[in-house]
C-alpha cells in the first residue's frame, strides 16, 4: 500500500477510536502534504470533530486531535511543549540555524514526526515537540555543533516569538497564485507549472493543482525547495494596470 493510502488509513483509525470509545486520540506531527490528505478526507471521516494545532497560531508542522469538547463531555489539551534552546555563554556560541538545531535534536534518535516547528530568535530556539520529547531534550541535549547548550520547556514562546519575515512588493498581472510565485521566486511561468504537477505547491496547508487559483489576503503560500510567504493583498496599480501586490517572506 503507497505511503498516501496508509496515512489517510491512519486518520480513519484514529477518528473511528475517538467516536467509538469516546476518548481524544492525537496524530503525530504533520507536514504540509500530510495535512493536505487529511483535508481531502475529513468529510469522509466520522463526525466526531477534530482540531489543528502546532503549538502556536501559524505553525507549518502540526497535531490533529480527534473529538470535541461538544461530543466528549471534556477538554483534554494537545500533548505539545515548547522547548527553549540558549547557549550558555553567548559571547562563544556559534551562529546556529534551523538547520543545526534539527540536525542536533535528531542525531539524538528523535524522529521528525515528534517535532514541530523549530524558531529561531538570535540564539536561541524554540522547539515544540511531544511532551516525551520535550523531556528528553531537556535531560540531553547539551551540545550543537561546537555550541554548549541548555534546554527548558517554557511558556514564553507562543506569546513573545514569531516567525521572522521579511517584507516585499511584486508587479503582477493579477491575483493568480502561479504569477505571484513565479515574481517572488523569479522563476518562469513554465518552471512554476512544473511545481504544481509535482504537487509542490501549498495554499493554506492544502495541495494546489489549480495554478489559476486567485489568492486571497492572509493566504499562506509554501513552495517546496523555495520558501514560504503570505499574501497580504493589493497595494495599488501601475500605469500599466498592472497589480501591485505585497506580501511577507517567511525566513526562518
Amino acid at each position: 500500500m503507497e505511503k498516501e493510502s496508509l496515512t489517510k488509513r491512519r486518520f480513519m483509525d484514529l477518528a473511528e477510536s475517538a467516536d467509538q470509545r469516546n476518548q481524544y486520540t492525537f496524530t503525530a506531527f504533520l507536514n504540509e502534504a500530510e495535512l493536505s490528505e487529511f483535508l481531502e478526507i475529513r468529510c469522509q471521516l466520522p463526525p466526531c470533530g477534530y482540531t489543528i494545532w502546532g503549538g502556536h497560531p501559524d505553525a507549518d508542522r502540526n497535531m490533529i486531535r480527534f473529538g470535541s469538547e461538544e461530543s466528549l463531555g471534556y477538554e483534554q489539551p494537545f500533548p505539545i511543549v515548547c522547548v527553549k534552546i540558549r547557549p550558555l555563554q553567548l559571547k562563544f556560541a556559534d551562529a546556529l540555524t534551523h538547520r543545526d538545531f534539527l540536525g542536533a535534536i535528531m542525531h539524538l534518535g528523535v524522529k521528525r514526526s515528534e517535532i514541530g516547528d523549530i524558531l529561531t530568535n538570535q540564539a536561541c530556539a524554540y522547539v515544540f515537540c511531544t511532551e516525551t520529547i520535550g523531556a528528553y531534550l531537556c535531560r540531553e541535549l547539551e551540545r550543537i555543533k561546537h555550541t554548549s547548550v541548555s534546554a527548558a520547556i517554557t511558556e514564553e514562546c507562543p506569546q513573545q516569538v514569531t516567525q521572522n519575515t521579511e517584507p516585499g512588493e511584486v508587479q503582477v498581472a493579477s491575483e493568480r497564485v502561479d504569477g505571484v510565485i513565479a515574481k517572488i521566486y523569479r522563476i518562469s511561468r513554465s518552471d512554476c507549472l512544473q511545481l504544481f504537477r509535482a504537487d509542490k505547491i501549498f495554499v493554506n496547508g492544502r495541495c494546489i493543482e489549480n495554478s489559476g487559483l486567485h489568492l486571497k489576503e492572509g493566504d499562506k503560500v509554501s513552495v517546496r525547495g523555495y520558501g514560504k510567504f503570505r499574501f497580504l493583498g493589493i497595494a495599488g496599480l501601475t500605469r500599466k494596470g498592472n497589480y501591485i501586490v505585497k506580501y511577507e517572506r517567511f525566513t526562518g
